[in-house]
Parts: structure tokens; sequence; C-alpha cells
């Protein structure tokens, strides 16, 4: 039987459901989705590390849990909160389970009018929130005033592989070294599906060591977190664009390279999350329907004023930066996530980009 349970925001804005999860307590940076899919991708992406996930989609679960569609080994988001969480589903079969199955280590509050909860994150912003079943409201209030801010919040060393592996086929074309900072399993598969051997490295692999391989180009990953909070990943990302191969970021490795260009980055209002986001490729005046999650984004006037760095992509909906290219070195990056498919393939071509610049570099 389901038990009481609510949600309790930073700003004291205070929503009432039902446990449908395991009972406790969660604190997290508290934000919404707006896929009306995707939710197991979303669930165990590295990058919602720490964060409460509002679903917007009223229907959570009905279509189960694939084994093979995780982004990482366990669940990432520290609670969740939907309308409907469905306990049965529809691929219930083989190695599929149900949502329920798959997420009951969590706090999971149902019930809850997430149109009302989610138009309050837009308007006010992405905030501490505490889910609980077990404590009384002022004592959410504790736990609230005790949680750290998402802004200066380093969290690479919580979701970092910490020992390197290597992936692709021994005699593949290129070799790359991939930077773990929350990497998702389906960036690697595209690296893979376009020529590439990854070894993967822990986020705070030094240089010496990432270059030892001789490598033919470095790829910086997703990842969780305030990325001016990881000064010693920076460093090295300065290095890595200084050692002139090519080098491709996405979303937090977008932060990353920009930050080593000395560009500066800064915490949104409530972040771009969800899979239908807008962007323009502004060298070919196409659109692209991208998947996004991110709370962080690149000065756009510091783009403008820097010579080296060239604005590739701009979001649509709110004109930030969504993707950037070094005009005197081999390097570039985006916002989004190019391997999620929203459009399905309309950002596919970035991985060709990054294997285009890693033969140039070998042939030069």
């Amino acid at each position: 039987m389901s038990s009481k349970a609510f949600v309790l925001l930073a700003d004291g804005t205070f929503f009432e459901g039902l446990s449908v999860g395991v009972d406790g307590t969660s604190v997290g940076e508290i934000c919404f989705n707006t896929g009306m899919t995707g939710y197991q991708e979303i669930f165990t992406d590295p990058s919602y590390r720490g964060q409460v996930m509002v679903m917007a989609s009223a229907h959570i679960g009905n279509y189960g849990v694939e084994s093979e569609e995780s982004e990482s080994t366990e669940v990432q988001i520290a609670g969740l909160v939907c309308r409907n969480f469905s306990e049965l589903a529809s691929r219930v079969r083989g190695n599929s389970r149900s949502l329920k199955n798959f997420i009951k280590g969590s706090v999971v509050i149902a019930n809850v009018d997430t149109r009302a909860l989610v138009q309050h994150i837009r308007d006010f912003g992405a905030q501490n929130a505490v889910l609980t079943t077990e404590l009384t409201v002022e004592e959410a209030q504790m736990r609230l005033h005790e949680a750290p801010n998402m802004e200066g919040l380093e969290l690479c060393s919580i979701v970092s592989t910490k020992e390197p592996y290597t992936l692709g086929k021994a005699d593949a074309a290129f070799k790359v070294a991939a930077l773990d900072l929350g990497i998702k399993r389906s960036i690697l598969r595209n690296l893979l599906s376009v020529g590439c051997r990854v070894t993967v490295y822990p986020y705070n692999t030094p240089f010496a060591l990432l270059s030892a391989d001789e490598p033919d180009g470095y790829f910086l990953s997703n990842g969780p977190g305030d990325p001016a909070a990881s000064p010693g990943v920076i460093d090295t990302v300065r290095e890595i664009l200084a050692s002139g191969k090519p080098t491709f970021g996405i979303c937090l490795g977008h932060q990353m390279i920009a930050l080593a260009s000395g560009l500066s980055t800064y915490k949104m209002h409530n972040g771009h999350r969800g899979i239908n986001h807008p962007v323009k490729n502004l060298k070919t005046g196409k659109g692209e329907i991208t998947s996004q999650n991110h709370g962080f984004a690149v000065s756009i006037d510091d783009v403008a004023k820097d010579p080296r760095v060239e604005l590739t992509h701009v979001h649509l909906n709110d004109g930030t930066v969504a993707g950037i290219r070094r005009l005197d070195l081999p390097a570039l990056s985006v916002q989004y996530h190019p391997e999620a498919s929203p459009g399905p393939h309309d950002a596919h071509y970035l991985f060709d980009e990054f294997v285009a610049l890693m033969g140039q570099s070998i042939h030069a």
C-alpha cells in the first residue's frame, strides 16, 4: 500500500503525493524533463547525478525497461516525481522488466500535479528540493538548509570510471582517448560506429597518461555538476587543446573546452532538459531537433569577443550557445547530445566531423 509523501522546494513550495518507491528521504536540485519517452535513459544518465527529476509527461513506466537502454550501470537521479507511475509495462519480456522493479531503491513520489510543479520551476528556477516519506515539514526544511547548491558543486569524481578501459576493434581506423566526466554508453556506441577504438580514462587522469598511447584524438564527455568547479579537468583540457590533436566535447565536455579557451560559464535559470530542443547550425543554416540536459551554459558574449572561437550552433528558443569551434585548433563541441537521436539522426554528422578531423591530422 502506498504511503503519503511530499515534495518541498527551497522557496517553500509544497506538493503532496504518494510514495511508490522506497520509504526515505532524498535531497537534490529539482528540475524537469519534457521528453514524452526515454525515462530509462534519463534516470541512468550520469549527467543527472544529484538531481531530483520531475517528468513532464503524465505517464511514466508504461513501456517498461530494457537492459540495453541504460546509459550507465545504475540509477543516477536523486529522486523522481511524476503524475502517473505505471506498475504494469507493455514490454516486460525476456531481459526487460517493470520500471518499479528497476528503480526500487529510489524515493519516487507519484500522484503529484506535475503540470503545476513544472510551471513553478519554469517561472522560479531550478532549486533544491526534498522528497520524503518520513520527515515533518520542519525537518525537511532543515535538510534543505544543509544541502549544497549545484552552483559550485563538483560531481565528476562520483560518476567517472575508477580505472581505464578500452572498447572497439584493435585494428580500428582511429584511436581516441576519452576523458570520462560521466560518459553515456550511447556516446561510446556512436564513436565505435564511426571506426574508433576508445580508451576511457578517469576524470582526473593527467595529460601525460592520456597522451601516452598516442591517440589520434581526444573526446570530452558529458557529466554532472558545475563545470567551473573542476579546475584540474580544465587544466588538463588546456593541455589537450595545446597538443593540436583533434578534440570533440559534448555537454560538460563542451563547457570544459570553453573554460579551457578562456570563456566563462554560468548557471541557467532552469536549464534545458528534453528531447525536442531546436538548434540552428549556423554554418549550414539547417535546423536540428536535439536532446539536451544541462543547467549551465557558455557565455555567448565571451564567444563573440574571442577571435579564436566561432559560434557554430545556437539554441532557437533562447539564443544560448549550442556549439562552438576553435578557429586556431581542431576542436569542436556542442551543448546537446548528438548520440541521443531525437531527430532521429539530425546531429550524427558531428561524429563524422570528428573522424574527418582525425583523418586530416593523421595525413597532414
